[in-house]
């Protein structure tokens, strides 16, 4: 069985990485690297792959031949907001907080006189492992609107409504959430990579 360390400390994410890689041994962040890695890079594909980088060159020798580490970097953009928040999604407020980064993108809306606008999220997965690096994407396209909506989820789940639906994130179960996201739609490419090793 491969042995995969997810390079997150978001339980959100987490919860969606062991539901959709299954049949795989999942270790925590926690488990091998102590303290925050500075996301700096300027893309999704950037910052993703300097937290698989920190985590996998924090391994000793054995571990890194015995370990497949997996990172995500994901975002909401908005098109009202010229693509904002980006990869500043998770800090948009300039706190470490969902609710904060929800309230702040409302409050951007109704500054241009919008309740709605197209958006997408996207994820983008690094594998650092003995063998190289590689990469997957996943879009999920639809709009943002301005009132919470549903206890689901986590991030700005609540207030994205995906293409062809008429609910949010945060209103549709789980499991669906899980067949249609960006991080199922990269994970999934990610899967056909991981049986590889």
């Amino acid at each position: 069985m491969k042995r995969i360390i997810i390079a997150s400390s978001n339980e959100g994410k987490i919860n969606e990485f062991k539901a959709l890689l299954k049949g795989f041994e999942l270790f925590s962040l926690a488990e091998f690297y102590k303290g925050e890695i500075e996301e700096n890079g300027s893309s999704f594909r950037e910052n993703a792959l300097i937290k698989a980088r920190a985590v996998y060159e924090n391994l000793n020798e054995k571990q890194r031949k015995e370990f497949i580490v997996l990172s995500d970097d994901s975002g909401l953009c908005v098109e009202a907001l010229n693509g904002r928040p980006g990869i500043f999604s998770a800090r948009f407020s300039g706190q470490k907080s969902d609710e904060a980064n929800r309230k702040k993108l409302i409050f951007e809306l109704n500054s241009l006189n919008l309740n709605k606008s197209k958006a997408y999220f996207k994820c983008v997965i690094a594998l650092r492992s003995f063998y190289g690096e590689c990469f997957t994407n996943g879009v999920l396209r639809g709009f943002v609107i301005d009132k919470e909506l549903g206890e689901n989820g986590f991030g700005y789940d609540s207030l994205f409504i995906p293409r062809t639906y008429d609910k949010t994130l945060a209103q549709l179960s789980p499991e669906l959430k899980n067949n249609i996201s960006h991080r199922a739609k990269a994970l999934k490419l990610m899967k056909r990579i991981l049986k590889l090793f």
